[in-house]
């Protein structure tokens, strides 16, 4: 493993703050790496634990959590798949594709990425002086054109190269990068090459659809860019005031259900809610949303609901749910599917009836859980035609999109006689 630096200091911008305050190191200790906060900043009257489960606000070195490398709060601030093949793209040039993500340490990745990280963390050398990797200024074409060179392991002209890395520090695993408005940031998301249909614009549809049916989402819009499809979501995360950005810390829920990658698979959305009872504000109003996102991410298809994609904001003493993202149907072969996340006990299964046997969980009745996904259910099918008109979907495109991944006829099996099997029957 090729490791530059031995320690890193985590800065934060504090809850209302527009400049970042270091707040402690984060070291390598073989192939893990273990944080302490920094004197001044225990010192602090504004401190904040980066995330109390994990990270509280105490002296000296903090164990990790059983199975755990690095700390889940920090790993939420490094590279996915995507932003990790510009790093290395960036790095090793026409080599790049050769080589291994695994051959970097976490370090690097952390140091490399940009500095506008989803969240309000930052990495840096020094524990006194933040500089923050800006990005050049390049356009929407040319970080569209850099995003498709990377996916060729072509190297990127040495402004290029910074223009995409400001964006590398965003999770997933598709091309996107991120760009800046007078008053608003957000992720621009590519379609490739290799993409068999429209997913740009399926994510749009969903995405808008979700929005129509009540749903807490992040705003999106839909652009062309070097004769790409590009899709942008407004980021969460940041709030422009008069003196600048603000940002806002984010846990993801694989860091809430204290695992990691590996452990993924077991992520739950009943240990979520179980969570939520007893961490978040509004618990009741919390649980009835995420109910309603699974429901759903089952009704469009979209089996992509790993713990990444479900994220919570910390204000030092509570949770709060962030809105939705990456609701993006996935390609689908066979009548089958089941959910990234398991739904209730050992079934993860796409299909309505185990969201019903989960509705509990969710301090919901079973009245109440039919109710959601029968609204949900009317308005997709209400708005369908509107929505991919909106999004100029092809003829080819809506009738491959339409029974497969949205309404697909595997997410009505096992219902009951009633008001959901009779719409089932009018897809």
């Amino acid at each position: 493993m090729i490791s530059e630096y031995s320690e890193i200091f985590v800065w934060i911008w504090l809850p209302g703050e527009t400049e970042p305050v270091v707040a402690g190191k984060l070291s390598s200790q073989g192939r893990q790496y273990v944080f302490n906060y920094g004197r001044s900043y225990l010192e602090r009257a504004n401190a904040i634990a980066i995330y109390d489960a994990e990270l509280p606000l105490r002296q000296g070195l903090i164990p990790l959590l059983p199975g755990l490398s690095i700390p889940g709060c920090l790993r939420d601030a490094s590279p996915d798949a995507w932003g990790r093949r510009v790093i290395l793209n960036k790095m090793f040039g026409k080599s790049a594709s050769r080589k291994d993500p695994a051959e970097l340490d976490e370090l690097t990745y952390l140091m490399e990425s940009g500095s506008d990280k989803i969240g309000a963390l930052d990495f840096q050398l020094s524990p006194t002086h933040y500089q923050p990797r800006h990005a050049s200024c390049a356009s929407l074409e040319e970080l569209a054109e850099a995003a498709e060179l990377v996916e060729k392991g072509i190297p990127l002209t040495a402004e290029l190269a910074q223009a995409l890395q400001h964006g590398s520090s965003i999770g997933g695993a598709r091309p996107k990068a991120l760009i800046q408005g007078e008053s608003r940031k957000f992720i621009a998301k590519f379609s490739t090459s290799s993409d068999l249909y429209s997913v740009v614009k399926a994510e749009y549809i969903a995405m808008r659809l979700a929005d129509m049916a009540g749903l807490d989402v992040a705003p999106v819009s839909l652009r062309r860019a070097a004769s790409k499809d590009v899709l942008l979501v407004e980021r969460f995360d940041r709030l422009s005031t008069p003196q600048g950005w603000q940002r806002k810390s984010i846990v993801s829920t694989l860091t809430l259900l204290k695992l990691d990658e590996m452990m993924a698979r077991y992520a739950s959305y009943e240990e979520l809610a179980e969570l939520v009872r007893s961490k978040f504000k509004n618990a009741p109003e919390t649980l009835r949303e995420l109910f309603s996102r699974i429901v759903f991410n089952v009704l469009v298809g979209n089996t992509d609901d790993h713990a990444r994609n479900h994220a919570a904001f910390w204000d030092g003493a509570m949770l709060s749910l962030t809105p939705a993202y990456d609701i993006c149907p996935q390609a689908r072969h066979g009548r089958t599917a089941s959910q990234a996340m398991l739904i209730t006990n050992n079934d993860r299964s796409s299909r309505v009836c185990t969201c019903i046997e989960a509705a509990p969980h969710f301090l919901l009745s079973e009245k109440e859980a039919y109710q959601i996904a029968e609204k949900q259910i009317i308005c997709i099918t209400g708005n369908w035609s509107d929505v991919c008109d909106e999004a100029s979907l092809s003829e080819v495109d809506r009738n491959l999109l339409w029974g497969n991944q949205f309404l697909n006829p595997y997410l009505f099996e096992n219902l009951p006689s009633g008001n959901l099997l009779n719409l089932a029957r009018l897809q």
